[in-house]
């Protein structure tokens, strides 16, 4: 699937992603992806399921949300979840961050711009029991 990683509608890049704009728009505390019903039917997935998205650069875990706005092979996730990784793998985030999917590779040596905004991505149900967001929590 092509994953469209946009900028986000509830918040200014990663700025107020604990505000409660930001937070209402999250399904489970996680950021929410927009998926065509029939991809998400051929994967067994309902409005609002936890799923795995994933390549070989990393994965994270999100919310469906069922859109027809989106083609059928195409995923949409904004960016600016903050970086919640699992202490045991930290190409894995827990909170829904699109950074560890896309490329990390300038657009030119002049502009230095982000050129991460797309991806192939792979989306499959999350079976285990969700694990607890640590991103929001005071630092130890």
């Amino acid at each position: 699937m092509y994953l469209i990683a946009n900028q986000p509608k509830t918040r200014l890049h990663s700025q107020l992603d604990v505000g409660d704009h930001s937070q209402a728009a999250k399904i489970g505390g996680r950021e929410a992806l927009r998926m065509h019903p029939d991809d998400a039917a051929a994967r067994g997935l309902s409005d609002g399921d936890v799923v795995r998205v994933f390549n070989d650069r990393g994965a994270c875990l999100a919310g469906v949300r069922l859109s027809t706005d989106v083609r059928p092979g195409v995923v949409q996730m904004s960016t600016g979840a903050w970086y919640d990784p699992d202490p045991s793998d930290p190409r894995f985030c827990r909170h829904g961050n699109v950074n560890v999917l896309t490329i990390d590779r300038p657009s030119s040596r002049l502009a230095q711009g982000c050129a991460g905004q797309h991806a192939i991505v792979n989306v499959e149900p999350w079976r285990a029991a969700v694990p607890e967001l640590a991103v929001n929590r005071a630092p130890a």
